[in-house]
């Protein structure tokens, strides 16, 4: 999609992606070191009741799906952040994650070279539980004509 397609309101879905314990440990042991998303057993014995997944994996799987949805082929050139980012369910082996984007707003700069999108992600489980809401702002390079 180009930025000329990114309209408010406008919602895209992409999913369901599945989760594997072995991605969550692999991701861990390289990116989040934590006993909650290496050690099955241990978690299973703690307040998590099982092995959960780090919320920095769980950014790069809505990451993933935005990108096969949405970026793969248009002008993006990035973000300069994101307004909030927060993880209320965790992610757990097995789950089905489903990407929901709505588009909040957009323009373009005011030098007319950048389209900028405000749009919000949700990714949630099989089950309904979101796992990842953000608010972000992106980044679309405008095609200049010449005249």
């Amino acid at each position: 999609m180009q930025f000329a397609d990114l309209k408010p309101g406008m919602v895209i879905t992409r999913g369901p992606r599945a989760v594997t314990a072995e991605e969550i440990v692999e991701f861990a042991a390289r990116y989040d070191p934590q006993w909650f998303h290496l050690d099955a057993e241990r978690a299973r014995h703690s307040r998590w009741n099982g092995l959960i997944g780090s919320g920095w994996m769980t950014c790069a799987i809505a990451m993933e799906l935005a990108v096969a949805g949405v970026l793969s082929d248009s002008d993006s050139i990035g973000s300069p952040g994101l307004e909030y980012l927060k993880w209320p369910n965790p992610v757990r082996p097995g789950d089905q994650l489903e990407l929901r984007i709505e588009v909040l707003g957009n323009r373009v700069s005011r030098s007319s070279a950048l389209g900028i999108v405000r749009w919000r992600w949700l990714l949630s489980t099989q089950h309904g539980a979101t796992v990842l809401d953000l608010i972000a702002t992106s980044l679309f390079q405008i095609e200049q004509r010449k005249p």
